[in-house]
């Protein structure tokens, strides 16, 4: 399977990565297949060459979640809702529901109070 994955480079403590397209079970700074685009975490820069990142993903190439995440930014990819982030809006809403029932029953033991 072809993965969408960082490679890293640059000094150390000030590294940089490149979009690469490579076997699942390469190394992280083995040999890619494809040098596809450019990240430099520090100053937020992105190069991507979007026409090979489409072929390569019309090809099946599966991206990790970072270059997911740089791909969406990119425009290249849609935005899609993943259920470890849904599960964690959900856990949200039903804590800010909880503490609006518990603000409001405080409320209520107040106003008997006095």
């Amino acid at each position: 399977m072809i993965k969408l994955r960082l490679k890293r480079f640059g000094k150390k403590k000030e590294a940089s990565f490149r979009i690469v397209a490579c076997n699942s079970t390469s190394r992280r700074d083995g040999k890619p297949l494809q040098e596809l685009g450019f990240y430099n975490p520090r100053t937020k820069e992105t190069r991507l060459d979007a026409d090979a990142l489409r072929i390569r993903l019309t090809q099946g190439a599966q991206p990790t979640s970072v270059v997911r995440s740089l791909l969406e930014k990119g425009g290249l990819l849609e935005k899609t809702i993943r259920p470890s982030i849904a599960i964690g809006k959900a856990k949200l809403e039903k804590q800010k529901s909880e503490n609006a029932k518990n603000k409001v029953a405080e409320n209520d033991t107040n106003e008997a109070e006095s």
